[in-house]
């Protein structure tokens, strides 16, 4: 993919491309105070099928969301197969520190979020650099004045795969520059098969 000179475009091109994407797996670590505090195996289906298999901290426990049904299926323990609960996309049992939802943890969810703070602020794509093995633009995203996105994000981060544009590693920012959260998309695959019966328990 060639560089883009309108820095404005990318995180459009990004959304754009994301849109082009039926399915995706990737294995998500969340970075804190330089360890690994979450990792999820995270699988997606368009129109919005999700599983998470937890490695760390909950190893073992599975969760899947139906968007047909809108329902999440969670086993919370692995080596208790026969217990799963049912419950809606918003329980609190199942958001994240950050009060994300289920319905609303895919890439696509995360690039709309971004395109807000682009649309209230300056985006600047600073060079290339490798995450992964896999070449990527770095992008910085901040809000105009104090403006934030998802309570409070002032500034973002990405790294976005070169070919594909989306997201390799991203780190989210306070009014004030601290690190509020910092995640690593490892081993991303796009457009792998996934049976139904996947996002099933």
């Amino acid at each position: 993919m060639a560089f883009l000179s309108d820095t404005d475009d990318i995180i459009l091109r990004a959304i754009e491309n994301y849109q082009t994407i039926e399915t995706y797996v990737v294995t998500l670590r969340s970075v804190k105070d330089g360890h690994v505090s979450e990792e999820i195996k995270y699988y997606y289906k368009k129109p919005g099928f999700v599983r998470m298999e937890f490695i760390t901290p909950h190893k073992g426990a599975v969760l899947v969301y139906n968007p047909e049904t809108n329902k999440v299926r969670l086993r919370p323990f692995g080596f208790l197969k026969p217990l799963v609960l049912t419950l809606r996309p918003d329980n609190s049992l199942i958001k994240s520190a950050k009060g994300h939802t289920v319905d609303e943890s895919d890439i696509g969810a995360l690039l709309q979020t971004v395109s807000e703070l682009q649309l209230h602020g300056v985006t600047e794509v600073h060079g290339e650099e490798s995450v992964g093995g896999r070449p990527a633009l770095q992008v910085f995203v901040e809000g105009e004045g104090a403006f934030t996105v998802d309570s409070d994000i002032h500034r973002y981060f990405l790294w976005l795969d070169k070919e594909t544009l989306l997201p390799l590693r991203v780190s989210a920012y306070d009014l004030h520059g601290g690190l509020i959260e910092e995640v690593l998309m490892d081993d991303l695959e796009i457009n792998r098969e996934l049976s139904e019966s996947l996002f099933d328990l």
